[in-house]
This record gives C-alpha cells, sequence and structure tokens, in this order.
C-alpha cells in the first residue's frame, strides 16, 4: 500500500514506520518437535526456516505465552509435517520438493502431547472461525528429498514482535521518501519555455500567457513552462537535478523536498492488512504518548516547590 502524509515531521514518520516493523505483533513457528528427518537439510536449519514463514492468521486471537507458561489453545497454534519421497512407475519422484502447504493445522492440539505438553482443552476452531490457519504461500521451498528421504515434525507457533526477532515482523519493509517537487526559480518564457518542456516531456508543460497576467493552454508564441506534480515523472527526477546544477537550465530551476509531506509504503507478509498495519501502528504511538503523559503527573510541576502534585 502507498499513501501519502502530509502535515507531520520526519521524527513522527519515522516512528510510525519502526513501530510498524518491530512492534505489531503476529504469530510464527517458535517450537520445532522433530520426529524423523532424513533429508540433507539440518534439523537447525529446517527449524529456522520453518521459523520465517508468514502464518496468515490474525495475532489478536491470542495471547503471549511466557517462558513458564504451558502451551494451550489461547496461546500456541500447532501445524503438522509429514512427507516422504518415493519414486513412482514413470520414474518420477513423488514430494521430491517439500513446499509450506504440506503445513497442516491441527486445531485439536498436539498428537505428541507427553513430549510437547501441549493439551487443548477446547478445539481452536471455536475462536479462529471458519478460515484455517495456513501459511500465507503455499509455494515456499522448505526442503527436497531423495527417494526413502522423510520428514516428519510438529512445529508449534507463538505470538510475537519483530524487535525480538525479524520472523515475528509483519512487513517485508516499510519505508518512507519525501515528497518531491521541481520549482522553477525564474520565469522561462517563448523559445527557453519550449525547450525545456521537450527535455522534460510532462513534467513540463506550456501554458500560453494572457494579458493581465493569466494564462491558459495554448500553443501560441508567447508561452510560459510550468512544472506537474514530480511524483508522476519519478524517471525523469534524476534528469532534473543534473540539469539544475550545470549548464543552461543551472539556477533556473531546482529539485526540492517537502518536509512536511511523505510517500509512504506498507508491504506486508500477509498475516495484516496494510491499512490494518498503519491504524495499529497509530493506536500504539497513542498509548506510548498516554503513559508519557501519565508519568509527567506523576511528578510535581517544575519549580512547584514541595506543594501538591502538578499538571501538564
Amino acid at each position: 500500500m502507498e499513501f501519502e502524509i502530509k502535515g507531520i515531521t520526519c521524527a513522527m514518520a519515522n516512528s510510525l514506520r519502526r513501530i510498524i516493523i518491530s512492534e505489531i505483533p503476529t504469530m510464527a513457528i517458535e517450537h520445532v518437535f522433530i520426529v524423523n528427518n532424513t533429508s540433507v537439510i539440518q534439523d537447525e536449519v529446517l527449524a529456522h526456516r520453518l521459523g520465517l514463514v508468514p502464518l496468515e492468521v490474525d495475532p489478536r486471537l491470542f495471547e503471549y505465552r511466557g517462558r513458564e507458561d504451558l502451551p494451550t489453545e489461547k496461546n500456541t497454534i500447532v501445524l503438522k509435517l509429514n512427507v516422504s519421497a518415493k519414486r513412482n512407475g514413470d520414474k518420477s519422484i513423488e514430494n521430491e520438493k517439500v513446499y509450506s502447504n504440506a503445513l497442516k493445522w491441527l486445531p485439536a492440539g498436539s498428537e505428541l502431547p507427553e513430549e510437547t505438553g501441549a493439551v487443548f482443552s477446547t478445539s481452536q476452531e471455536v475462536a479462529v472461525g471458519d478460515v484455517p490457519v495456513k501459511p500465507v504461500h503455499d509455494d515456499i521451498l522448505l526442503a527436497k528429498l531423495r527417494p526413502g528421504q522423510a520428514i516428519e515434525l510438529e512445529a508449534h507457533c507463538t505470538k510475537g514482535v519483530g524487535e525480538d526477532h525479524a520472523k515475528w515482523s509483519p512487513v517485508a519493509t516499510a519505508w518512507y521518501r519525501l515528497y518531491p517537487e521541481v520549482v522553477l526559480l525564474e520565469e522561462i518564457t517563448g523559445q527557453d519555455a519550449r525547450d525545456l518542456a521537450a527535455e522534460l516531456p510532462g513534467l513540463c508543460t506550456l501554458l500560453e500567457a494572457k494579458k493581465g497576467g493569466s494564462s491558459s493552454k495554448g500553443g501560441g508564441d508567447n508561452v510560459v513552462a510550468v512544472m506537474d506534480d514530480a511524483k508522476e515523472y519519478t524517471k525523469l527526477l534524476e534528469k532534473v537535478r543534473r540539469i539544475s546544477g550545470e549548464g543552461r537550465w543551472a539556477g533556473k530551476l531546482e529539485l526540492r523536498k517537502r518536509k512536511d509531506h511523505f510517500i509512504f509504503n506498507i508491504e506486508s507478509t500477509g498475516a495484516w492488512k496494510p491499512h490494518e498495519l498503519f491504524m495499529e501502528a497509530v493506536k500504539l504511538m497513542v498509548s506510548k504518548c498516554d503513559k508519557v503523559l501519565e508519568g509527567l503527573q506523576a511528578f510535581p510541576a517544575a519549580g512547584g516547590g514541595g506543594g501538591g502534585g502538578g499538571g501538564v
């Protein structure tokens, strides 16, 4: 999602970006219980690959799980992976490539409760609803197998945030840039205006000058150059930067950035919709501000002496 924000500082925009990346929770595979792995991928490497698979599930339906907490239907999602490769009669290999769609959700809980300790009192289908828990993409390559090799495991997913590990980050990237604008430092008319319009097609347009200072589009000899929205012509901006610093157009036009106008981009991994991430980031920022205000109000006003508590 790409959108624009006006009237805020760079610090505010960067705070929103950092919150989106590192403080909005998702569900990710945290514990992997391997029953059998005869593939060429080591257990720890396979577990790491599984942890980075984004899951399509709303994290707001689940609770955080502490180190001492037992896995329950409220804080843990259990996925199962059980594949084996074999050679078919036509000499093709079945399950030669293991993709993320091989991960199957176990809403009733672990099938290895003695080893994992995950015992659910109710099925998670009640909380999650009709939409099953699954990877966002079905074609993420996890491993390759040869005939006779197999992988069998359980993967337990928990709720976390990106500042603890990148696998919990809800975005592939979140970034912003200042809104660009091309400014004419002096009025450019006549043949100069036509030459500039030819050099910057689309970005620079011509208006026919009229008496009394007004102008309209036209093709007369008395024309003046005007600049359109620079955002729509990003491929020309580097050329503007070059010609504005040297040669014929030096000192006549300039590429600037609006300091309070940002073009924001959010690329979600799939657990959250991009607009939901932005709204959640705003809520988190508001809650942080409220905590700061509460902390400040707990102290006396500066210079107030030992009297009663001061407000902010």
